[in-house]
């Protein structure tokens, strides 16, 4: 067997007091050191995966190279082409592609990332790891929906690699027809170690005043290859010690122990 970690954060972009926040994100990273990391909503126009890749390596080991790699895939439409999911790893990535999801241009980024030999009881195994964020907004279950549906058939065409990790931003409570539909083929991790989903991953004390009625929109979902789930924990909840309004993001991440 073979045990690793995931986390998964949407950053929020530019937007909610970025440059303020931005080294709360680079600290609860290093301090956790997550295997595999899935991003979404990051900003191309400010550069902020590879800033925040560059840093997190920079405080690991002094080189801004290594040990996390990023791989990054823009929105598909106009207006939000400066909009990213991404990936970090520590493990090696053979290959990494990308799937427009529905008609609004979200987009789902794959990486096959290669795993240990004697990893998953052979010499050689490779992971196809997940991130994704879906279509937000009121009346969006039919949208999502069709997202995740045009996501599972990718991720179960010709070659399909049988351990998968699927982590991101849902954009719905639990009850949704999306999250149920990847519960009809997946496993919600925090939900296997706790016998139910977080009561809410957004928003944050960092949004003033509360927008919406806090609800949890985000989630990993392992196939039924992957052998077990070790731990399954909040992550990027730890606010400023000189500003209790100050976290990391709008959304609080999740951080999963798994084993295959």
């Amino acid at each position: 067997m073979y045990g690793f970690t995931v986390a998964t954060i949407n950053l929020s972009g530019r937007t909610n007091r970025w440059l303020a926040r931005r080294h709360l994100l680079v600290g609860q990273l290093v301090d956790a050191r997550p295997d595999i990391v899935a991003l979404q909503e990051i900003s191309l126009s400010i550069g902020q995966g590879v800033w925040l890749a560059r840093q997190v390596n920079i405080r690991l080991t002094g080189d801004s190279r290594r040990p996390y790699r990023i791989v990054q895939a823009r929105h598909s439409q106009f207006r939000r082409f400066f909009t990213a999911v991404g990936i970090m790893s520590l493990l090696p990535i053979i290959y990494h592609d990308s799937l427009t999801l529905g008609v609004n241009g979200q987009v789902a980024i794959r990486a096959n990332i290669e795993l240990p030999a004697g990893a998953a009881g052979s010499r050689r195994q490779s992971l196809d790891f997940v991130s994704v964020r879906l279509h937000h907004g009121a009346g969006g279950d039919q949208t999502r929906l069709e997202e995740v549906m045009d996501l599972v058939g990718w991720l179960n065409e010709k070659r399909r690699v049988p351990l998968q990790v699927i982590a991101g931003d849902f954009g719905g409570a639990s009850n949704k027809q999306a999250v149920a539909y990847m519960r009809q083929s997946y496993r919600s991790v925090y939900a296997e170690a706790h016998g139910r989903d977080p009561l809410a991953t957004y928003p944050t004390s960092l949004l003033q005043p509360q927008p919406v009625p806090a609800e949890c929109l985000d989630y990993v979902f392992v196939s039924p290859a992957v052998h077990r789930v070790t731990a399954a924990a909040i992550f990027g909840d730890k606010s400023s010690v000189d500003d209790d309004k100050l976290y990391p993001s709008d959304h609080v991440g999740l951080m999963v122990g798994l084993e295959v």
